[in-house]
């Protein structure tokens, strides 16, 4: 008899196929194509097991991180969400994303690991990335800007 690590390996390994066909719109659809392959899976597991495969949603929907691509294209799939880039202080930078976002855009932003960034924290629509300098952050918003196309 499988145990639940056999299946949520199992599980995890189809689902890497199904992102690997192309975006799934929901997690919701997910379960449902999971189900249809015979696996059990709830939204909350199905949650779980994007995180823990590095999966990012886009307009598309779910996807899972390219190893052919670079880190700048991950930025660039998130870059529709980025609503304003702006200043705030001389170490700090605010990003408003769509409702939702910010915390995909913070991923995509630890993922790019440029040597402008120290840190970043992302909410619910806004990301405050911290720089070392001043001039940094000016590099770092040109950077952002130049990619997410703002």
């Amino acid at each position: 008899m499988p145990n639940a690590n056999s299946d949520q390996i199992e599980r995890r390994k189809a689902i890497r196929e199904l992102l690997g066909q192309g975006p799934v719109p929901t997690q919701q659809s997910l379960v449902a194509d999971l189900s249809r392959l015979g696996f059990v899976a709830t939204q909350s597991s199905v949650s779980r097991d994007l995180r823990e495969l590095g999966a990012i949603k886009t307009a598309q929907g779910y996807e899972l991180a390219q190893a052919d691509h670079s880190a700048e294209s991950e930025l660039h799939a998130v870059g529709e969400f980025v609503r304003a880039i702006s200043p705030a202080g001389a170490h700090l930078l605010v990003i408003r994303t769509a409702i939702g976002a910010a915390q995909r855009v913070a991923l995509a932003l630890d993922r790019v690991d440029w040597p402008e960034i120290v840190g970043n924290i992302g909410g619910d629509d806004t990301v405050f990335v911290a720089t070392d300098s001043a001039n940094h952050q000016k590099i770092l918003a040109a950077k952002i800007q130049r990619i997410v196309g703002r």
